[in-house]
């Protein structure tokens, strides 16, 4: 597989986590959180990260119940992955979310902002599916 720099993101209503990660080192790494609260101000913070990183695919956390199943939080996911593939013609991927921000806690250890390192165990657990 070639290299691919990767960006991932965890993405809520009000603040969306992101990530950095690429294919040669399989790491990922969390990056920052946007908290901008208009939707034209969130994706104008995610083109000036595109800009700036330019990855060749995203990751999108999918929320699923803990059965699996879809859920409203998921609608919202998928019409994101939606927008950024429409907005910047990106490959995106979605990756089941389940647990990532208990992870995110249990690695941080505090009740900190967990938001990027939430995107980060998403993008760490897409790059350990890849062959």
């Amino acid at each position: 597989m070639p290299e691919e720099t990767l960006l991932a993101f965890d993405a809520g209503m009000k603040k969306t986590g992101v990530a950095l990660g690429n294919t040669l080192t399989r790491q990922a790494r969390p990056l920052c959180i946007i908290r901008e609260v208009t939707r034209d101000g969130r994706f104008a913070r995610i083109a000036a990260l595109l800009h700036e990183w330019q990855p060749e695919r995203v990751v999108v956390g999918l929320p699923l119940t803990s059965a699996g199943d879809e859920q409203p939080a998921s609608k919202f996911a998928r019409r994101f992955a939606n927008q950024l593939h429409g907005r910047f013609g990106l490959h995106v991927e979605l990756v089941d979310e389940r647990g990532s921000s208990m992870e995110a806690q249990e690695l941080l250890g505090n009740n900190e902002e967990d938001d990027a390192v939430a995107a980060a165990v998403i993008l760490q657990r897409y790059l350990d599916s890849l062959k």
